[in-house]
């Protein structure tokens, strides 16, 4: 990562800040309380605050997030120290939040786009069984962005890892040519052994999901056609998504899970990737696919979006056929949808009874961008 001269991550010093021979403004008298340095602000590397006052900032509210680890440092040095529990394995994720790509600022609020920045990252540990311990955030503003967006995006995910204990540590901060990106990495661990992987679905498994899906594309579809802005409140699933910690904590204590996944890319992809590790096929029953209802009303979604559409976060897993599985499970709903079976091909069958392949017609990065789509 190339990275301006005077940028030191997301590590603070007790140096004294020079400014060198950078262009500068005045900046307002609510920012003198944040330092001296503040009385000359950066133009050229375009944050809303020089970037030791940005960090300083971040530092301040994450100080009430999450729990300090035994034996650990968080924001402070060129690196946080973490402490990972005795006989326990390290889990490491990372995942982008990109404008116009996974939000857009005239519809979703800094908060949001914080909660579901830290949301992508919290769902992949859960989808492994795993507890998060701290996440390192590097972010690129763009030098049209006000102060207050990036306070609410930063609250955003700290009000989330304040919810599961987990530690801003550390990260990176850079200017942007024209938009938000932010990169999450989240640290989990979990008992030797444990972990659940993709690669552990057998035929004759059942194919089980959490929640219902489709909530957040169905809310994506409808922000795409309204003029307005939705109601944040009245569709929580796309706004603020409750990553399943406890849910996959529980299925690893039990053993229940032999495979399991986080439903990121849409539930027709995300099983084809547990059927691609595991060398199995699949047959999913459309009757009992749970299509999530969004708005004051509940409207259900269409079906072709809660079997295609991303962001659920929602869990995916097998369990074997002897394994007794709950309805329900950390006040989330358990739906069996389907079988493992032999072979390699995924089967949807229908209400009428037919029987046909399912093809993984979920998100997918680089094929949308080379049809030139965004959100």
């Amino acid at each position: 990562m190339s990275l301006p001269p005077a940028s030191a991550g997301i590590t603070l010093s007790s140096r004294t800040p020079t400014l060198g021979a950078h262009q500068t403004r005045a900046c307002p008298n609510s920012l003198l309380r944040h330092g001296p340095w503040v009385l000359s602000c950066y133009i050229d590397f375009a944050l809303p605050l020089h970037e030791k006052t940005l960090i300083a900032r971040i530092r301040g509210q994450a100080r009430r997030s999450g729990v300090l680890l035994d034996g650990g440092t968080g924001i402070g040095d060129d690196c946080a120290v973490i402490k990972i529990p005795r006989g326990h394995e390290a889990l490491v994720t990372t995942d982008f939040s990109l404008e116009n790509i996974h939000f857009r600022r005239a519809w979703h609020p800094p908060e949001s786009v914080g909660h579901r920045c830290l949301a992508r990252g919290l769902s992949d540990i859960a989808a492994m069984g795993g507890e998060p311990l701290a996440a390192f955030l590097s972010l690129a503003l763009p030098p049209d962005l006000s102060q207050r967006w990036v306070d609410g995006f930063i609250n955003g995910l700290l009000n989330l890892a304040d919810k599961f204990k987990v530690r801003l540590a550390g990260g990176d901060t850079a200017a942007s040519p024209g938009s938000v990106l932010a990169d999450i990495v989240v640290l989990g661990s979990v008992p030797k052994g444990t972990a659940i992987l993709r690669s552990g679905a057998q035929p004759g498994d059942g194919i089980y999901v959490t929640g219902e899906l489709g909530a957040s594309a169905g809310t994506l579809s409808l922000l795409s056609r309204r003029k307005t802005k939705l109601r944040p409140s009245d569709f929580p699933r796309h706004f603020y998504p409750v990553p399943r910690i406890e849910a996959g904590r529980f299925l690893r204590e039990r053993k229940l899970a032999s495979a399991m996944i986080d439903i990121s890319d849409g539930l027709s992809t995300d099983l084809r990737h547990i059927c691609d590790e595991s060398g199995v096929g699949a047959e999913v029953e459309q009757e009992e696919i749970p299509v999530a209802g969004i708005g004051r009303s509940a409207r259900k979604v269409d079906f072709g979006i809660a079997l295609h559409g991303g962001e659920d976060y929602e869990l995916l897993f097998t369990a074997a056929p002897g394994k007794r599985v709950p309805s329900q499970v950390a006040g989330v709903k358990i739906t069996r949808i389907g079988r493992i079976m032999r072979g390699r091909k995924v089967f949807l069958r229908e209400r009428d009874g037919m029987k046909r392949e399912l093809p993984a017609r979920g998100w997918e990065h680089f094929k949308l961008a080379r049809m030139g789509a965004g959100l």
